[in-house]
């Protein structure tokens, strides 16, 4: 298992060291535990943690939510809610953190380790759709288009560019798009091509003996 880095944010000092070592024995790095919704937010910006068991309730003004929303502004963490409380007005609030999990007290250990893998699973899916969109984004911005009426040679089949100069067509494209060529041969052109090496390399007729 890798060593995720969880901060605590619990309240009540005994459940916040209780959970540190369930999240130790579990093969994981407590990146700190604190009390109010303040300290969570200066301690993320410290530890940068790669997860956030956020109690809802805390001790300031600011609480878990809110803590949460702050968090997220700054730098996107996996936030797991671990409450005793689960009405539905808490829920909504807490829905629009996007938080990755909810638990509630009391949180039972294989619980804790499924949900923390989950997050972790879902937040590394995220930063991988994020950097595919970003590298789809950067490629079309890079492409050329060709538009509009392109004057060629009806024998050559050679283009005139906007300066009045002829080239050939894949030399055309190649300057004016992101297009690259590779050579080959269609069918009738290797046939074609196949017949006249057969025909160069017929041997001549040797005059009959009498």
């Amino acid at each position: 298992m890798s060593k995720a880095k969880i901060l605590i944010v619990e309240d009540e000092a005994i459940t916040g060291m209780d959970v540190q070592r369930r999240l130790q024995r579990l093969g994981y790095e407590v990146a700190g535990r604190c009390e109010t919704g303040t300290d969570a937010i200066r301690k993320a910006r410290e530890t940068l943690p790669d997860v956030i068991l956020m109690d809802i309730n805390l001790k300031d003004d600011v609480d878990g939510i809110t803590a949460a929303e702050i968090i997220n502004a700054e730098r996107r963490t996996p936030t797991i809610f671990v409450t005793a409380y689960s009405d539905e007005k808490t829920l909504e609030r807490a829905k629009i953190t996007e938080p990755f999990g909810y638990l509630l007290k009391p949180v039972e250990e294989r619980e804790l380790q499924i949900t923390i893998e989950v997050a972790l699973y879902r937040h590394k899916m995220e930063l991988e759709r994020d950097r595919l969109s970003r590298e789809l984004l950067e490629s079309n911005t890079r492409v050329k288009v060709l538009g509009g009426l392109l004057p060629i040679c009806a024998c050559c089949k050679q283009i005139r560019d906007d300066k009045g100069y002829w080239s050939q067509v894949e030399v055309y494209i190649r300057e004016h798009s992101e297009a690259q060529f590779t050579h080959g041969l269609c069918p009738k052109c290797a046939d074609e091509t196949l017949e006249v090496f057969l025909k160069q390399e017929k041997p001549a007729n040797k005059p009959q003996k009498e």
